[in-house]
């Protein structure tokens, strides 16, 4: 039997960002599919300056090649699409999830376009695909529900275990300045988006320090989506009367990241929609405990390693993190799962997961 030879793998992105799950995933298994064996580039519409050297616009895909198989990073709608369904070469994708329009079509309707235009791409590709990995169950059932007749689940590809930077010294000391003048410390990382409802970490904010804990403070790291959504966010904050208790700090470094991981005593998300989740799984591998609603992936994501509430109703949510954050024994017994999930989920693993299910389409 004559071995089969390897083709080249070339992965579509709408847009690669260093500091953005999706582009570290697909950079991830650029170099995994090389270190195969296999010839392997990626093609985006759009690109952050740091990764523009090690990636090419979508217009240097030059002439079909019929050795080669295409690979598309599916996470929002983008004109970039037309370029990648029309071309004649065979096609996989990797699905990250969409977030549905009706989320944020109030807030942001221009975002809100994207994502139902992705959602109609995703649904017209599905015929002409011959693999369609999805990084959870629950994207993985979207894929069923759009049409597509193959699919699997691989995780994402991305270091959710450790820290690339040290903790930011001042920052570092600061926070810890905080933590010894009293008052437990919530975390939420990730967009300051009206899907991602941190507004209701606010609320829950509000009644935790009223019944549990009136020193109590909360942390909201990352950078707003759109323009709309940050003010009124403010607003609620200062209308509360939290303004010295709740943070929004906007885009932060790694190194200010991990500050903020070190100091926190519970990891709290209220998020409408996920289709993974990777803080969740950054906060496990802190040994941060998790409390978080469950909703789409995130009962998944979290297993036994957090608090998965069916109900955002702020007094529950506060009981849950009054929980997590002072029962002793729960909180060994939810650092410890975490810390399991979060090894179940290690780029090792999940890259020999996702280089099984494509190698018998991606081989001659």
């Amino acid at each position: 039997m004559p071995t089969l030879s390897p083709v080249r793998v070339d992965q579509v992105i709408p847009s690669l960002a260093s500091r953005d799950a999706i582009g570290v995933h697909t950079m991830n298994l650029m170099h995994a599919l090389r270190a195969a064996g296999f010839e392997s580039d990626v093609y985006y519409g759009t690109c952050t300056p740091d990764l523009a050297p090690h990636a090419h616009p979508i217009a240097a895909l030059g002439r079909a090649r019929h050795d080669r198989v295409l690979l598309y990073q599916a996470s929002i709608g983008s004109p970039i699409f037309d370029t990648f369904s029309t071309r004649p070469e065979r096609k996989l994708v990797n699905y990250h999830n969409i977030t549905p329009s009706e989320l944020l079509a109030a807030w942001e309707p221009s975002v809100a376009f994207e994502t139902s235009l992705g959602r109609a791409q995703l649904e017209r590709l599905a015929p002409h695909c011959e693999l369609a990995v999805a990084v959870s169950r629950f994207n993985e059932q979207e894929l069923v529900d759009a049409g597509y007749r193959r699919t699997a689940v691989a995780p994402l590809l991305i270091d959710m275990t450790t820290s690339a930077a040290p903790p930011d010294q001042r920052l570092a000391a600061k926070l810890a300045a905080d933590k010894a003048a009293g008052g437990v410390d919530l975390l939420y990382v990730g967009k300051i988006s009206p899907h991602k409802a941190p507004h209701d970490l606010v609320k829950m904010l509000s009644v935790y320090r009223r019944v549990y804990d009136p020193a109590a403070r909360l942390r909201l790291v990352g950078s707003p989506l759109g323009e709309r959504y940050a003010p009124a966010l403010g607003a609620f904050v200062h209308e509360l009367g939290l303004d010295e208790d709740v943070t929004v700090t906007g885009s932060v470094s790694p190194a200010e990241l991990e500050a903020y991981w070190r100091a926190a005593d519970v990891y709290v998300s209220a998020s409408e929609h996920e289709g993974f989740g990777v803080p969740l799984v950054e906060a496990m591998a802190h040994e941060v405990p998790v409390v978080a609603y469950g909703a789409a992936a995130v009962p998944e994501t979290v297993g036994d390693a957090g608090l998965v509430l069916s109900s955002k109703e702020p007094l529950r949510f506060a009981a849950a993190v009054a929980r997590a954050a002072g029962d002793a024994v729960l909180r060994t017994r939810l650092i410890g799962a975490g810390r399991r999930r979060a090894e179940d989920l290690a780029l090792g693993r999940s890259t020999a997961r996702l280089l099984e299910l494509l190698r018998p389409f991606i081989s001659a």
